[in-house]
Parts: C-alpha cells; sequence; structure tokens
C-alpha cells in the first residue's frame, strides 16, 4: 500500500464552477482513492464514471465529484494507491491547472512505499470512431503518443510522444481551451473559474498565456489520459505497451479505460 506520510491541504478556486474549494488529503489504511463530501464517500474507480463532458466526473445516487483527472495523474505520477480526500466542494481546486502542485505537495509529505508493480496486456485494445482512435498494444517497451488537430497553426495534425524521458513536462502542462468559446461555455456553466493562472486559451494564431513547454495543450492530453487510465488499476508509469491516440478526449479514454480494467496482466 502506497500512501503519503501526512496530511496534504490545498486550496484554489474550482475550473468549472467558479467557486474557492479546499481538498484535505490524508494517509490512508487501507488501498484506494477515496473522496468523501458532505458525509457521503465514493472511490475513484473507472466503474464510478458518471460524466466525461468537460471533465472526468465519478458518482453515484449520493455523491457527484467533478475534475478529478489531475489528481489521479499525480497520485500516478507519485505511485500513491491509498488516499482520504476531503472537500469542501464536489469538485477539486484546479490549482495552476496541471498535476505539479499535487505532485509537489506529496513528495514534500513524504511517500510510503511507492508502488511499482508493472501491468501489462497481452492482447490488442482499440476503439476506433472516424478520426479518432485509442489503441493499446502489447509491447516490450512503454510509449504513448497522442495526437491533435487543433484550430490553432501549431497544435494541426500535431503528434508528441511520452516515454518518461519528459515526465516532468506532462506534469507541468496545464489544462487548455479554445479562447472563442470560453463566454459561450461560461454561460453554459462550465469553465467559471478559468483564468490565465490556472489555463491556457488557444486562439487560432497563438496562446493567451507563455507554454511551460513545446505543445504544452497536447502533453496535458497525456495527463488526463494518465488520469483516467489509473481509475482502471493502469498506471502508465508502471505500463508495458504501446498507447496511441488519435483526436480523443475524457470519453475515449474512458471507454477504453472500463475495457483495459478487465484484460490488465499485473505482475505478481
Amino acid at each position: 500500500m502506497a500512501t503519503i506520510k501526512k496530511e496534504v491541504i490545498l486550496k484554489s478556486v474550482a475550473l468549472m464552477t467558479g467557486i474557492e474549494c479546499e481538498a484535505k488529503v490524508y494517509p490512508a489504511e487501507q488501498k484506494g482513492i477515496r473522496f468523501h463530501f458532505n458525509n457521503k464517500t465514493i472511490e475513484a474507480n473507472i466503474n464510478n464514471v458518471v460524466s466525461t463532458e468537460h471533465c472526468t466526473v465519478i458518482g453515484n445516487n449520493e455523491i457527484k465529484i467533478m475534475l478529478i483527472e489531475h489528481f489521479t495523474a499525480a497520485c500516478a505520477i507519485c505511485r500513491i494507491n491509498a488516499l482520504d480526500v476531503y472537500l469542501s466542494h464536489f469538485e477539486l481546486p484546479i490549482l495552476d491547472g496541471s498535476s505539479k502542485k499535487w505532485v509537489e505537495a506529496f513528495n514534500e509529505a513524504g511517500i510510503v512505499n511507492p508502488d511499482n508493480t508493472k501491468c501489462s496486456v497481452n492482447e490488442v485494445i482499440k476503439y476506433l470512431n472516424g478520426k479518432t482512435h485509442l489503441v493499446v498494444l502489447p509491447s516490450d517497451t512503454f510509449n504513448v503518443t497522442y495526437s491533435v488537430n487543433f484550430k490553432n497553426d501549431d497544435l494541426k495534425n500535431r503528434w508528441v510522444a511520452f516515454n518518461k524521458d519528459n515526465i516532468d513536462e506532462i506534469t507541468n502542462a496545464r489544462t487548455f481551451g479554445y479562447l472563442a468559446e470560453l463566454e459561450m461555455l461560461q454561460k453554459a456553466g462550465y469553465a467559471r473559474g478559468a483564468s490565465l493562472e490556472n489555463t491556457v486559451g488557444i486562439t487560432e494564431n497563438g496562446y493567451t498565456v507563455e507554454l511551460n513547454s513545446e505543445y504544452e495543450p497536447i502533453k496535458h492530453k497525456i495527463l488526463d489520459l494518465i488520469g483516467d487510465f489509473y481509475l482502471a488499476g493502469c498506471n502508465l508509469l508502471n505500463f508495458k505497451g504501446e498507447i496511441i491516440v488519435k483526436e480523443a478526449g475524457h470519453t475515449v479514454h474512458s471507454i477504453v479505460a472500463k475495457e483495459l480494467k478487465n484484460k490488465l496482466i499485473m505482475e505478481a
């Protein structure tokens, strides 16, 4: 069981609702990432995903927790599999829009028994639907390649690879959105907490902020993939296989993760 040595508390605005919120994260005595809100509890598990519109949401008839993917990605990056998270709001704080501050806080708190259990597959898992692809292939090595085709000169038909050598760039990759769509999203009740402090705004020929690294929005897509796949018990930091993604998102990540959950081979 891998957990933290002491309590971690982080707070900021929530990206979707714009409400100030706080997360208190405690070491856990049993395996699992559990979210607690209003005296109700739900586990971070792919079977508990109830929505993938704009972010990953887990829930049931009693509780709903929004935008968990940056947090679960940080758990994967730090190889943590046991935490209790107490929330003041049903959405996690967005912080700087990436997983960086969670990873820093976990490392500062100290990590007990990081989970290095390897996992793999022995058959192809695939989702193919028009321009959207997500394929998981057996392999002796690990690699992820992710492609986008955004309305931006820099991000048209662009591929980025993740092979653990650039993990810091993935960790630091902030959430993003089209600047032209921000007002529409906010009227629909989304992105009310978006700002220059937590979001990369994409325009047709540039960005609203300086990027942390080249093609940062694609690296954030990879970060989302890490967080979404972690819900299926697959830590991509410990995965042996090849993953190819083209123009996908949380919905496709979750569809494939559900199938992956049943086909994962865990190291003895």
